[in-house]
């Protein structure tokens, strides 16, 4: 069992980092910096709402995307007009249309024009707005033309993707009258799926903490009873002996960061459907070995499922496998398959947080941080890594790779699997606020070492170093969603927050305390004596 936990952990581990490190809630609003803004022309590129109304009667509603140019539209769907829908004719607009508008939304086909021509030809026919068909799937960010440096359009512009617009002129043309309204409303400061995703993660480091801490009490006290006794072979044996726990150096965390950003480019050029659905499999694996283990961990602590685990059984492959492990897997095997073939419904996210959440639970009770040092080293790469894949790549790559690949982008699925998301509740847009496994563990790990430090040197709660790095990680997550919200939704990078409060907590903690020198080489207090119980202090 120990090579199969490390084989999942190994997954894991390059999922959690090339999946990336993003929190993110959906653009709503498009900024482009590179588009001259001119006067007239400075509008930020927004989704735009189209409710229709086909003979009275409700009927779809589609979405488009503002111009550069052009008033800003209403907010509130009781505040936008209900205007008639009209074709033009031509169907270009490049010329004065064959008959006089009445204050109509004029629908046209792009092309053989700018678009700001196209704007002013159907402003001076009556339009009220006009909307774009555009020529593919896509949404086109409408912007001036050259040399057009100051524009006065009063009617909106809004572009309609090809099966929008093809669908709103093949009803017109069946003699329905269909009326619509045009509104981009605003994303609420704070939506409360925000609120319980930051509960979740604070929460998921919180118990593999407390976990990873009675481990290492637990292995502490062993081998003070051994010491005890006088057994140096025996505690020799017991030193030595794999308990399936992975410490990591500063050789492989480095290493780390250069393995995931090769997968992440593998990830950005290969994205696609199949692509996906490995990733899919292994996170399937990795959440069936996740949840096993907290399911077995949690019943362990009955007496009677106690005795259950601590009988075996051989299994070819696996060696000795406890009962309560055997009878455990089934269910956490269905589990998995069944939010795999689900995944795709509303409701799938709850099992893909829950086996999300048990795989990183378990990740961080078998990956260590040995020492302040490799955290240190850990979680700058991880920054680092952040920031450039994020923000950096889009001077090469035209584009942020780590939001294209999390949001999984051209293949045809929503988004990769290693991400805990809940559905944004009160979004008029709706979609998911998402965290990447990364921003839980890689500080999660210097939490769970800082806690275990504080156990096995019995600092109280207030003097330890557990509440600093815990209360700093919460403070950094939140900063990241009020960046977040600053931004209209657009992904940021959470590490580029959490790092510096949590390194820079322990740090100047570790030094006022004079600890700073063990934290940093040891990562372990001075053995107490055999005679002294390891507790936590509160």
């Amino acid at each position: 069992m120990i090579w199969w936990r490390s084989c999942s952990c190994f997954w894991l581990v390059l999922g959690l980092l090339y999946s990336g490190s993003l929190v993110s809630g959906g653009d709503i609003v498009h900024h482009d910096d590179s588009i001259p803004q001119r006067p007239g022309c400075n509008n930020n590129f927004v989704l735009v709402k189209v409710p229709t109304r086909v003979d009275g009667k409700e009927k779809e509603e589609f979405v488009g995307v503002g111009a550069r140019f052009g008033p800003t539209l209403e907010s509130k769907e009781k505040h936008a007009t209900l205007i008639k829908l009209a074709i033009a004719d031509p169907p270009d607009c490049c010329t004065t249309p064959k008959y006089k508008l009445t204050g109509e939304v004029i629908l046209v086909h792009r092309g053989n024009c700018s678009f700001t021509t196209k704007t002013k030809v159907a402003e001076a026919a009556g339009a009220s707005a006009i909307l774009i068909i555009n020529n593919s799937t896509d949404l086109f960010k409408m912007v001036c033309e050259k040399g057009e440096n100051v524009l006065d359009i009063k009617i909106p512009v809004v572009m309609l993707p090809i099966d929008a617009g093809r669908s709103l002129e093949e009803t017109v043309l069946s003699n329905s009258i269909v009326t619509l309204q045009l509104y981009s409303p605003k994303r609420p400061a704070v939506d409360v799926a925000e609120v319980f995703l930051w509960l979740m993660a604070v929460g998921t480091i919180l118990c593999a903490s407390y976990w990873s801490a009675w481990t290492a009490r637990e292995e502490a006290i062993e081998q003070d009873k051994l010491l005890k006794d006088g057994s140096d072979e025996l505690l020799q044996v017991s030193t030595t002996s794999s308990r399936g726990v992975v410490e990591i150096t500063v050789i492989s965390a480095i290493l780390f960061v250069v393995v995931a950003s090769c997968f992440l480019i593998m990830l950005y050029k290969l994205m696609s459907f199949w692509f996906i659905e490995v990733l899919v499999v292994l996170f399937c694996i990795g959440g069936v070995e996740g949840l096993q283990t907290c399911l077995v961990a949690l019943l362990s602590c009955f007496r009677w499922f106690r005795r259950i685990g601590e009988s075996y059984a051989k299994v070819p492959l696996l060696g000795a496998v406890s009962y309560l492990t055997l009878a455990v897997c089934p269910f956490c095997i269905v589990s998995a398959v069944i939010w795999a073939v689900y995944r795709q419904y509303p409701f799938a996210w709850i099992g893909q947080d829950i086996l999300g959440i048990s795989l990183i639970i378990t990740v961080l009770q078998i990956v260590r941080v040995p020492n302040l040092k490799v955290g240190v080293v850990l979680l700058s790469c991880g920054f680092m890594y952040d920031i450039f894949w994020v923000f950096v790549s889009k001077w090469w790559f035209r584009e942020s790779v780590m939001i294209v690949v999390a949001r999984g982008d051209k293949s045809g699925e929503d988004g990769i699997p290693m991400l805990l998301k809940i559905p944004r509740m009160f979004d008029p847009w709706g979609g998911y606020s998402i965290i990447g496994f990364g921003d839980i563990i890689l500080p999660g790990l210097l939490v769970t070492f800082a806690l275990r430090y504080d156990w096995l040197a019995n600092k109280r709660l207030k003097s330890g170093y557990f509440l600093g790095t815990m209360s700093a990680y919460g403070l950094g997550l939140l900063i990241t969603y009020i960046a977040l919200n600053l931004m209209d939704g657009h992904g940021q990078p959470a590490l580029l927050y959490i790092v510096p409060f949590i390194l820079g907590t322990l740090i100047v903690l570790g030094h006022k305390r004079g600890d700073l020198k063990t934290l940093w080489t040891t990562g372990e207090p001075e053995r107490p004596c055999p005679h002294v119980r390891l507790q936590p202090q509160s």
